[in-house]
């Protein structure tokens, strides 16, 4: 969640569909099944995957010129991750209307979508299933559940995402409102610049303190994880950070952080407000180096 970069590749990259026992979700990936199954925390991963196009070549350098000289670029890129075959009772689509199946950007991005039209998220949520059904004596019960449903709906619910993604940002319909797009997504993405690598470091003596504070059931890990993603993210004119609870979940490889370990950290070491459907926090000042 600090090193960006990091974050970009584990959503591009290969992901290992393995578990050594049933409470390893590292076939997963960096995702949880709130975001399989609810499409949460999509906001956050679409502008990763914009902001990596934007202004990263493939070797993850700085891409020189003008971002916004790529921002088609990075719309193909965005259309080709979400790519989705159609139906196959599916009429042919008009040039205005919205579709799902990106294959013909294959050749641009062969990391993001195969010949049949299959992006790399859709692959990866049936590689899941397909992980769990295989193994399911390596999954949980509570999960194995999810794999028939992913198989029987999923596919058909993210064609009708990856169409409300391409709604246009001045849409009159109501159809536009209150729905997640790529132009969101890129605009987004141009206001935060290129992914970052570096992460901050606490002091030993800050750890210490915070360790002393805590309730054996959360990790000192998890809050000076919270607090580093604070200090690389905190803007200068406002003391509140956005707190995307599903991608730490993710990132920690479970939903412990979001219904157990979040709700216990003490208030004196993190304030927490939800204004507005938005979660966000922010830390006090005795507990920041």
């Amino acid at each position: 969640m600090i090193n960006e970069w990091e974050e970009f590749c584990a959503y591009t990259g290969t992901v290992s569909y393995t578990a050594s026992r049933k409470s390893d979700t590292t076939y997963l990936g960096r995702f949880t099944f709130v975001t399989i199954l609810e499409f949460e925390g999509m906001a956050r991963i679409l502008t990763i995957l914009a902001r990596g196009y934007l202004f990263h070549d493939k070797s993850g350098a700085v891409a020189l010129g003008d971002p916004r000289d790529r921002i088609a670029y990075a719309r193909r890129a965005l259309c080709a991750w979400c790519s989705a075959p159609e139906q196959d009772k599916t009429a042919p689509k008009d040039e205005w209307q919205f579709r799902t199946d990106f294959s013909e950007l294959r050749p641009e991005f062969p990391e993001l979508v195969g010949a049949d039209g299959t992006g790399w998220f859709l692959r990866h949520v049936l590689a899941v299933a397909d992980f769990m059904l295989t193994h399911p004596e390596k999954v949980r019960s509570t999960s194995l559940k999810n794999a028939e449903i992913i198989q029987a709906k999923f596919a058909a619910a993210w064609r009708n995402k990856v169409m409300q993604y391409q709604i246009p940002i001045f849409s009159s319909q109501t159809k536009g409102a209150w729905t997640l797009r790529f132009d969101d997504v890129l605009a987004d993405a141009l206001e935060l610049g290129p992914l970052r690598r570096e992460e901050p470091e606490l002091p030993p003596e800050l750890t210490e303190k915070i360790e002393a504070v805590l309730p054996k059931e959360v990790p000192a890990k998890v809050v000076c994880t919270l607090i580093s993603y604070y200090l690389a993210n905190k803007q200068e004119d406002c003391e509140w950070v956005v707190l995307p609870v599903t991608n730490f979940d993710a990132y920690f490889g479970d939903t412990s952080f979001s219904k157990k370990q979040l709700p216990k950290i003490p208030a004196e070491i993190l304030e927490r407000s939800n204004s507005f459907g938005v979660s966000r926090f922010r830390v006090s000042a005795e507990y920041l180096p």
